[in-house]
């Protein structure tokens, strides 16, 4: 298994914009690699994850965001909602960009976020059910397993009700439990 050693590095303020840009263009890219131009998954204004999604996550205070870095280049990025009573905390975004795809980054992030916070007793995440590179990466690097899928039959109960403009509704949630 490739282990790239990278670094997280909180997010700057004037790292913000570029942040957000890099996040979506991730997430879009995976849709048009599966779907073409024709993905029903991008809303109106071309966004997989919007960028209220990703503002709400990052200004949540109890929200951590990083950006993943590799011999001092931005590679992705990382938002993770710590419960610091629980200790069940939550991957919200991790991405990397498309050029840095396949070359372990995703996996040596992932061990650092698991080194910064050992704390943890559960990590859970989601990914939208198309992003066959994700589900892969959760499931057989990371160790999550799949434990529920949300579609229009069973839907997302802690979905925000104005969540029908927020890109795919059909997501997997994976759970992984630490030991």
């Amino acid at each position: 298994m490739k282990n790239t050693k990278v670094t997280l590095v909180p997010l700057r303020a004037d790292d913000r914009e570029q942040f957000i840009a890099d996040n979506q263009w991730a997430f879009q890219y995976g849709a048009m690699e599966e779907f073409g131009m024709r993905d029903d998954s991008i809303n109106e204004d071309g966004e997989i994850i919007s960028r209220k999604t990703i503002e709400h996550c990052i200004d949540d205070p109890n929200c951590e965001t990083y950006r993943i870095m590799l011999d001092g280049r931005k590679v992705g990025g990382v938002i993770l909602k710590i419960d610091k009573e629980t200790h069940h905390n939550h991957l919200e975004i991790l991405f990397t960009v498309p050029d840095a795809h396949s070359k372990g980054i995703g996996y040596g992030a992932w061990q650092a976020v698991e080194a910064l916070h050992p704390e943890t007793k559960v990590w859970e995440t989601c990914t939208p059910y198309f992003e066959k590179r994700n589900i892969h990466f959760y499931v057989n690097k990371c160790g999550f397993r799949i434990v529920e899928f949300f579609c229009e039959y069973h839907t997302d109960p802690n979905a925000p009700e104005d969540n029908n403009q927020e890109g795919p509704d059909e997501m997997f949630r994976f759970v992984k439990i630490m030991k």
